[in-house]
């Protein structure tokens, strides 16, 4: 089942390229990126809500409210480069550049949550890479 999921998000990180690209013209990247936050805040809230989760929040660790706080951190600042980014230069240079946030990624799940890297996903990363580079330089 995940593997659906992650195919689904790729299909929606791909539209939300085409539809940020569209929206942007003639707005500044940050207010733009604020309101992508507060409908995905509105979104996000409103699945907690009709599935029942909001009953888990008491069961946060102050460990896991960190970790969180910080990952939604890296995301807005994620979310503030890719559409600045995006208000530069088209999607077809921006996107393939920020999906390679694949690389380190991998490197990061090898060296903070000691996960293996066989030789066989080392090479595949490479050449992702590889591929990136080509296609946008």
């Amino acid at each position: 089942m995940w593997i659906v999921f992650a195919v689904l998000s790729a299909v929606f990180a791909a539209l939300t390229s085409i539809l940020a690209k569209i929206g942007l013209d003639g707005v500044n990247s940050t207010l733009a990126t604020a309101i992508r936050t507060v409908v995905v805040l509105i979104l996000a809230w409103g699945m907690v809500f009709v599935t029942g989760a909001q009953r888990g929040i008491q069961a946060i660790g102050a460990r896991n409210f960190v970790f969180l706080v910080l990952s939604g951190l890296a995301t807005g600042f994620s979310w503030l480069c890719y559409y600045r980014a995006l208000q530069l230069d088209g999607v077809s240079r921006v996107a393939p550049i920020d999906k390679l946030s694949i690389v380190p990624t991998l490197i990061f799940a090898v060296l903070f949550l000691g996960e293996r890297l066989s030789l066989k996903v080392a090479i595949g990363y490479a050449l992702i890479a590889a591929g990136t580079l080509i296609a946008v330089l």
